[in-house]
């Protein structure tokens, strides 16, 4: 272990003196149970990450601390794989307390208790093939209680409680902007320069692992993550949540299951049986809404187009442009 090199790297992070230290203790922690198992961090497969986080679990060490502290001395090490593996497994676990906080507060405490009665989730750090039934039976148990409409309005949401202050730059360079396809293109330049840096240094962008296929798919098309004008509504594309994998794949299914974001869903994909429904991805809806909320000054209405969940190749939100807020009229357009 470069203990070393993974203290400067998390002092150059500026953590605290605690957070360094635990850091510095996970990974040795976990150096030595992968040479008890005759791997190394460099040689080491996904399954052995795996029965460490199981390992954790048993042990009852399985905190967020402990697991973002092991991300971190994986993304220090370049092992990318590791780090979007934990990333996934840390994120899986936060979404759904929230979900069954915004529904008692929107429909009721009588409807919470029905919809969550008896389930519990899995311990942080399980596989995210133990989220798909619990997920369905939430949002099954949800649609009988509730239209469709309310429902979409529950799902979307910002569940990982991303501050509206990030993206008040976005909100500026918007009020500067000529007109909205002005802005649109220059934030998908943004975007790709963005990537190419990532991908020169060799590093994950979100959890996402960049390549020069990665960069250059971006590129041929705006609407990935940026978003594109037709008419008065913005269509963005999700970058598939692997992307690398994802162009590399012809079969249907994987393609669907390396396209989806969702730690609670994308494993379902690959299963066969009940599907989880597709009303779920208003979920992945809330996190694209978000930035086009803090640029416009007001929530958007947003309408999912395509998505992995419901048999799409890739993930595909419209956002509606609030009255008044296109600035320059441009020619309309109609939805592809």
């Amino acid at each position: 272990m470069n203990e070393a090199g993974f203290r400067d790297y998390l002092e150059g992070r500026r953590l605290p003196i605690e957070k360094v230290e635990l850091a510095i203790g996970c990974a040795d922690d976990f150096e030595r149970y992968l040479a008890e198992h005759g791997s190394s961090l460099e040689e080491a497969e996904v399954a052995l990450l795996q029965e460490y986080t199981q390992h954790l679990i048993e042990k009852g060490r399985n905190s967020e601390d402990v697991f973002v502290a092991v991300a971190r001395y994986c993304r220090f090490a370049k092992r990318n794989d590791f780090f979007i593996h934990i990333a996934g497994l840390v994120n899986a676990r936060e979404v759904l307390p929230g979900m069954r906080r915004r529904l008692g507060e929107l429909a009721g405490e009588e409807v919470e208790l029905k919809v969550f009665s008896g389930l519990e989730l899995p311990p942080l750090g399980a596989p995210q093939e133990s989220y798909p039934i619990l997920t369905r039976t939430i949002i099954h148990r949800m649609e009988e209680e509730l239209p469709p409409d309310r429902c979409k309005e529950i799902l979307t949401w910002n569940y990982h409680e991303i501050p509206p202050e990030a993206f008040l730059s976005k909100k500026e360079r918007f009020e500067k902007a000529l007109d909205i396809d002005d802005f649109l293109k220059e934030e998908h330049w943004r975007l790709v320069e963005e990537l190419s840096r990532f991908m020169r240094a060799g590093d994950v962008w979100y959890e996402q692992e960049i390549t020069p296929e990665v960069v250059e798919f971006v590129q041929s098309n705006q609407e990935i993550s940026a978003g594109k004008r037709y008419g008065d509504w913005i269509i963005v594309t999700k970058i598939p949540y692997a992307p690398k994998q994802y162009l590399d794949e012809s079969d249907p299914r994987l393609k669907r299951y390396y396209a989806c974001h969702c730690p609670l869903a994308r494993a379902s994909i690959l299963e066969d049986g009940p599907t989880i429904p597709p009303a779920f991805c208003y979920c992945s809806a809330g996190f694209d809404k978000l930035p086009f909320d803090v640029v416009f000054g007001e929530p958007v209405e947003i309408e999912m187009l395509e998505s992995a969940l419901k048999g799409d190749l890739r993930c595909r939100f419209a956002i509606r442009i609030p009255e008044g807020r296109m600035k320059r009229r441009q020619k309309d357009g109609s939805l592809p």
